[in-house]
């Protein structure tokens, strides 16, 4: 049966629901949909896809950095757009975060967010295990 880690951080909002902010795996880091919820107030950071965006992804690295990772290690994320013309402003703010070799990424369409967000982005992380 393979090990997993349960992986928390205050750094990132609570999980709403029954799951974990991530799970570690071997090398493998699996990152929960983060929403632009600001992990003190519990409460939607941001009125635009920049801002959200940016919030999204700061949630992300926290669960990142709680594993011992970082956003560099990230090899997949899967983004979930209410509406598909902010594709340009999250693809600007992505470049705030990651550098080439960019991340795979898939970008999905929905007709829904949990809290009425914008943007919500969940990650697959390798970490180093070479150092």
């Amino acid at each position: 049966m393979p090990r997993k880690k349960s992986i928390g951080t205050a750094g990132a909002p609570a999980a709403i629901g029954p799951y974990s902010q991530g799970i570690a795996a071997g090398d493998f880091v699996f990152i929960s949909g983060q929403i632009a919820l600001d992990p003190v107030t519990q409460t939607l950071a941001g009125s635009n896809i920049a801002d959200q965006t940016r919030q999204v992804f700061r949630n992300l690295a926290a669960v990142a950095e709680a594993a011992g990772g970082a956003l560099a290690g990230v090899v997949k994320l899967t983004v979930y757009l209410m509406d598909l013309s902010d594709f340009p402003a999250v693809n600007a703010v992505m470049e705030e975060f990651f550098t080439e070799p960019y991340p795979a990424r898939a970008t999905v369409g929905v007709a829904a967010l949990p809290r009425g967000a914008a943007v919500e982005v969940d990650a697959i992380m390798v970490l180093d295990t070479a150092g």
